[in-house]
């Protein structure tokens, strides 16, 4: 059992550095500015299928018994240190690109430029009728 662990785990990280690898070379070849909308929204897309990925595997990882037993502390604390720096970062990313989002749709409602495929109604009869709704709000 020890060996094929130990094999699993050595698979693992020959992917993750082979993943890294290939990002790491699409950087360095890929600029930004030539990139149209949809490479851009396909390269996040990609960022976060991976992000995903090795979260719920970093997850499934910190609840196995044979990992955390022995485990030391000081690589719990990186990994805490370091999952909420991670956190931060994507709140704040969060937080920025939402609020960007709302003032850019807030702005073409204004100038009555949303595509009608999408919005079906102008914004703003949507926000007359949000008015006189309750608000819910979402808890954690």
């Amino acid at each position: 059992m020890e060996s094929s662990f130990l094999s699993n785990l050595d698979e693992w990280i020959k992917m993750q550095k082979s993943l890294l690898a290939t990002i790491k070379d699409m950087e360095k070849n890929e600029n930004d500015k030539d990139m149209d909308r949809l490479d851009l929204i396909l390269a996040s897309r990609v960022a976060f299928q991976h992000m995903m990925r090795t979260i719920k595997a970093f997850d499934q990882w910190l609840q196995d018994p044979m990992i955390i037993k022995h485990m030391p502390k000081e690589m719990l604390e990186d990994v805490k240190r370091t999952s909420w720096s991670i956190l931060e970062q994507l709140l704040e990313l969060d937080i920025r690109h939402t609020s960007e989002a709302r003032d850019l749709i807030n702005k073409l409602g204004k100038e009555g430029k949303l595509d009608p495929l999408i919005w079906s109604r102008p914004l703003f009869d949507e926000q007359q009728n949000q008015n006189n709704r309750r608000i819910t709000f979402t808890t954690m």
